[in-house]
Parts: C-alpha cells; sequence; structure tokens
C-alpha cells in the first residue's frame, strides 16, 4: 500500500468539496419515459360506442368539439353517446344546434346497416336544418 504523506505544513488536498453542477440526465430520462407513457395511453383514454366502420382510402377529418351521430347495426342512435330515439331526433337535432354557428354533424355508421336506414337517418338530419353532414369512416390498411 502507499501513502501520501505530506511532510511540509501546506495541505495540498481538499477534503469535503463538492461538485457544483446539477446532473438533469436522470430527469431527462424519466421525463422523456414519461412522455412515452402519456403519448401512447392518450388514444385508449377515449372511448366510445363500438362500430364496424367501413373503410374508406381518404384520411379522416379532425374538428375538434364536433357532434357525431352513431346508428349500430341494431338502428340504435346515439348523438355523442346519449342515446336518441327515430322519432325525436329532428327536434334533438334542432335543439342541439339553434346557438351554433357550425351547423355540421358527423355521421358513424355500422358497415353492415342497410343502406336504406343509413339514407333515413341522413334525410331525417337534412330535415332538421344541419348543413352539413359528414360521414366518419375508417382508414384502409396499405400493403
Amino acid at each position: 500500500m502507499a501513502f501520501n504523506v505530506d511532510a511540509g505544513g501546506g495541505d495540498n488536498r481538499r477534503i469535503g468539496t463538492s461538485l457544483a453542477e446539477i446532473n438533469i440526465i436522470p430527469l431527462v430520462d424519466v421525463v422523456l419515459v414519461l412522455l412515452l407513457i402519456f403519448m401512447l395511453t392518450a388514444p385508449m383514454m377515449y372511448r366510445g360506442i363500438d362500430v364496424n366502420l367501413p373503410k374508406a382510402a381518404s384520411r379522416p377529418t379532425a374538428v375538434e368539439e364536433r357532434l357525431v351521430l352513431t346508428v349500430t347495426k341494431d338502428r340504435t342512435l346515439y348523438l355523442n353517446d346519449k342515446p336518441v330515439s327515430l322519432g325525436t331526433l329532428e327536434t334533438q337535432l334542432r335543439d342541439v344546434f339553434k346557438g351554433r354557428t357550425d351547423k355540421t354533424l358527423y355521421l358513424k355508421a355500422d358497415a353492415g346497416l342497410a343502406y336504406g336506414a343509413v339514407v333515413e337517418t341522413m334525410d331525417r338530419v337534412r330535415r332538421a336544418g344541419i348543413e352539413r353532414l359528414g360521414m366518419v369512416t375508417e382508414p384502409t390498411r396499405e400493403r
């Protein structure tokens, strides 16, 4: 073993010195992991009514605060996840769109639904005074 013994009166060693820099690398690692977790789980947090949507090659439109009318395979209607009867659909749509300037409604219809049922629903929406009706589709998978 070797010892460094200073025979003189001068003290060349510093005892108890601290590093004055903050190491932020672990903080950045934790923040990036949390960001990744939230990015992966955020799309799963929105859960609506399960509908088998038809496929379309065009990209879906993204609009904030939109109203969605869902028609399930058994012809049950939902306006933004709230059940609506077919007879009161027009009056409820008029009430909802009364104070809105953007009169756009998005229609989510099951792919197994008969064409006539979709057209009948679209006709009732038009009679309620809705100016724009968008069809919600699921993008096709590219091979």
